[in-house]
């Protein structure tokens, strides 16, 4: 077992108008874990990380991070308390380059200061991007601008780490790079809760998994139990 818990939701509901997407979905990260938030298209996976970030604040229930609750946390703030995502599509900004969309990551104050040394960090650790610092963001290929993406997210220095489907549209080997990479992060001593619909490669590089189907919690378990289950290999991994 790891640390204290990091992240606590506690029988969160969240919709979106009428329409509701997580129904009493509890779960908990602890410090130092990886885990894994598994389900198909639609279970809410995306959503449970816009909860967390506060882009979708739920309507019932509660979002802790190390004990305090984030209910009346802006998105922003969070962000200064340690909380980094890497969006689902990158969402970087096309039009300006790789350095600027790195140095936008290092907009919370408690980290300006640092941007520079942290820059420097995000070059050694991704050297492709410092080859392509100057060069529009827009132009990357598809494997370049997820490791924008991490890289942006990482200026933050955050504690927590939240990947949503980091290898979608990657070809096969550049998702065993971007995998590689959070794997290291994570040894690293970064906190990460990652969605990802590579499960495979997801289940060898996570702890723990819980797998949601629509907006529930259906199975939780260590990834070695997840990928045992007859279940789950037939209902994702495809055996």
């Amino acid at each position: 077992m790891r640390g204290d818990p990091m992240l606590e939701l506690d029988a969160i509901d969240v919709a979106y108008g009428d329409v509701q997407v997580l129904y009493g979905l509890s779960l908990v990260v602890r410090e130092g874990e990886m885990v894994t938030l598994l389900g198909s298209n639609g279970a809410g996976k995306t959503t449970t990380l816009r909860a967390i970030s506060g882009l979708r604040p739920p309507r019932a229930g509660d979002v802790r991070f190390r004990g305090r609750s984030l209910l009346r946390v802006p998105a922003a703030r969070r962000a200064e308390l340690g909380i980094a995502v890497v969006p689902e599509g990158r969402e970087l900004w096309p039009g300006l380059t790789v350095r600027e969309n790195l140095v936008l990551g290092a907009y919370p104050p408690r980290v300006r200061a640092s941007a520079a040394r942290n820059l420097d960090r995000v070059y050694a650790l991704f050297p492709r991007l410092s080859e392509r610092s100057r060069q529009l963001a827009g132009s990357l290929s598809g494997g370049e601008q997820q490791l924008c993406a991490i890289g942006r997210a990482l200026m933050s220095e955050p504690s927590l780490l939240m990947l949503d489907e980091p290898s979608l549209g990657l070809a096969p080997v550049l998702v065993d790079q971007v995998m590689r990479t959070v794997a290291e992060l994570h040894a690293g001593g970064i906190t990460v809760l990652l969605v990802e619909q590579n499960l495979r490669k997801a289940l060898e590089i996570s702890e723990r998994g819980t797998v949601i189907e629509t907006g529930r919690v259906r199975l939780e378990g260590t990834s070695a139990e997840l990928a045992a289950n007859p279940e789950i290999r037939a209902a994702y991994l495809g055996v």
